[in-house]
């Protein structure tokens, strides 16, 4: 049955440019209910019991092993599940990476609720480790070796640059293991086995110098027939499903590495880098450089 959390009281969300981490054992009758949403997102990962979580009209009901994820800006509640004793799970407010969005997309429920469900037991304890690991570099303060372990029961706050994106890069990790992992739902009906092959060619390695034929040759149809079906399934052409992932992979090495602007055109297949920056300036708005300054997450 849904929670019901209009009774629930009202908690502000920690501020959008802090990474904060903890982990809760909570009882019957904990809840949160946020109206307004938060302007950060919130990532939840169950060890045990049971939680329920609604976000706008969606909802979910969380168990141990799954990762379950708040986008900012719709109003939110969750809560220990109505009959169970408790719920013990990780939660981290953060700004998420753009380039988690095509991990998290195929478990999105509607209204920004992603529920990535189920992962695998062999890796609960690697992802635990993670959070764990997250909650100790979130307290560096950037000067001597961060710290080795955190109590479990502690909150932490990543002030600094380094220590925020230490804590950010063992999110990377939650979120790769356990979307990658889970059981996504089904591809729709009728969707080619040949142009999933395809799609998956293009993701793995964007900056190959993949070409319709070259994709084609790889599923064993003409380039004609190829191009036809992978349009007329994802309602883009071949060329332009691997434009965009090649600027989520630039994207992500602009977070991620201090790669020169040239050279992450380079490794993600763009031949020019004039051509580079213009497309990446449409697609997010802002050129590379000012991109990897800092900026909200956006869409993909």
């Amino acid at each position: 049955m849904p929670v019901n959390a209009d009774g629930l009281p009202e908690a502000a969300a920690p501020p959008s440019g802090l990474v904060v981490v903890g982990r809760y054992d909570q009882l019957q009758g904990y809840g949160v209910n946020r109206p307004r949403g938060a302007g950060s997102w919130l990532f939840t990962w169950t060890t045990g019991g049971h939680g329920r979580l609604r976000q706008g009209t969606a909802e979910a009901r969380a168990g141990a092993g799954d990762l379950v994820v708040l986008a900012p800006g719709v109003r939110h509640e969750y809560a220990v599940e109505p009959g169970a004793r408790g719920w013990q799970f990780w939660w981290v407010h953060c700004q998420a990476r753009p380039s988690w969005s095509p991990w998290l997309r195929p478990y999105d429920t509607g209204d920004g609720l992603f529920v990535v469900t189920p992962t695998p037991a062999a890796l609960h304890d690697r992802i635990g480790a993670a959070f764990r690991r997250m909650l100790a570099d979130a307290r560096w303060t950037g000067t001597e070796s961060p710290p080795a372990t955190a109590p479990d029961d502690r909150v932490a706050v990543a002030h600094g640059t380094a220590a925020r994106e230490l804590a950010l890069s063992s999110l990377e990790e939650i979120v790769l293991l356990t979307a990658a992992t889970a059981r996504a739902p089904s591809p729709p009906p009728g969707v080619d086995a040949r142009m999933r092959r395809a799609e998956a060619l293009i993701t793995a390695d964007p900056g190959a110098p993949h070409t319709v034929r070259s994709l084609a040759e790889s599923v064993s149809l003409s380039p004609s027939r190829f191009a036809h079906l992978f349009t007329g399934q994802y309602g883009q052409s071949p060329m332009r499903a691997l434009r965009e992932a090649r600027l989520r992979h630039a994207a992500r090495l602009l977070e991620s590495t201090d790669l020169s602007v040239d050279r992450v055109a380079a490794a993600s297949g763009f031949v020019s880098p004039f051509h580079f920056n213009r497309v990446f300036r449409e697609r997010y708005g802002v050129p590379p450089g000012a991109y990897r300054a800092g900026g909200p997450m956006v869409e993909t």
